[in-house]
């Protein structure tokens, strides 16, 4: 579900999640997580509908790989 935003406000807020995504904490996570998919596929798992969770370091649901596993993430401490 979408956030109902303005247009000036969703545009800031592209801005503010590109420049999150680029640094280079996120940019290795990234590469990280594409080298997993790529290995366990190649390997003939099954990994439709999940994502890499960096926390326990295996493939979980995209449903429940948010936000730490519902305790937020202050926990991890990620920015």
């Amino acid at each position: 579900m979408p956030q109902h935003l303005s247009p000036k406000a969703k545009r800031r807020k592209a801005e503010r999640d590109k420049k999150y995504a680029m640094t280079s904490r996120r940019r290795a996570m990234k590469a990280e997580n594409q080298r997993k998919r790529r290995a366990a596929k190649k390997n003939g798992k099954n990994i439709d509908g999940m994502d890499y969770d960096h926390t326990t370091r295996s493939f979980v649901s995209s449903k429940r790989n948010r936000s730490g596993f519902g305790k937020g993430t202050k926990i991890n401490n990620t920015t």
